[in-house]
């Protein structure tokens, strides 16, 4: 079977919307860290604005290497900045409702969210720069060698985060910090191992 070239077209597609999703995710990071009680928790998602932020940086540095606008709008991005200002609105929302704890939960799910669609984009970011040819390939494997791990800890740390948290407020033994945040989960296989372990980890504490 012929091997398949990708659409340029659609690649920038995709670097667009990453953009806009690093852009969003800081916003996102900056209320989540307002929302934050727990002071472990605080701390990690301070972390991660501070990575959002290089990530940002790496992305910027692949448009202009390739020749993008990076100010250019597109339908796909438009609703990426939507979904980023919703979840920035929605955080703010659970704050004026006055109850920190749960502020704190919304938080995590919107870090969550927004998390979900950065590793997406990332990993096919990945994909390209694994099965691409020629300057695209070679720039954006560069990137995704700098931002790779640090997508994989976000996603799962803060979902091990929230899960835990949703836990403790139903009135059940939660583990705090995490599985995710204790086993310093890096993958998916490691983050399910984590959580299967969560079990042994509360009878050790008790």
């Amino acid at each position: 079977m012929a091997k398949r070239v990708y659409d340029n077209e659609q690649l920038n597609e995709l670097l667009y919307q990453a953009l806009e999703t690093e852009i969003g995710g800081i916003a996102v990071y900056e209320t989540a860290v307002r929302c934050a009680v727990n002071d472990d928790l605080r701390r990690e998602w301070h972390e991660y604005l501070e990575q959002t932020r290089t990530h940002r940086e790496v992305l910027l540095s692949v448009f202009e290497a390739l020749g993008l606008d990076p100010a250019r709008q597109t339908p796909g991005r438009q609703v990426v900045a939507h979904l980023g200002t919703s979840l920035v609105k929605a955080m703010r929302m659970a704050q004026k409702a006055g109850d920190a704890a749960a502020a704190e939960r919304v938080a995590g799910e919107c870090v969550v969210l927004a998390e979900t669609k950065d590793h997406l984009n990332w990993e096919l970011i990945g994909h390209v720069a694994e099965h691409g040819r020629g300057e695209h390939a070679s720039v954006l494997r560069r990137a995704f060698a700098a931002v790779e791990k640090d997508e994989d800890h976000h996603l799962y740390h803060t979902a091990g985060w929230t899960r835990e948290l949703w836990i403790d407020t139903l009135g059940l033994p939660a583990v705090l910090p995490p599985p995710e945040e204790v086993k310093q989960v890096e993958t998916a296989i490691g983050a399910a191992r984590a959580e299967q372990q969560r079990g042994a980890m509360l009878d050790k504490r008790h």
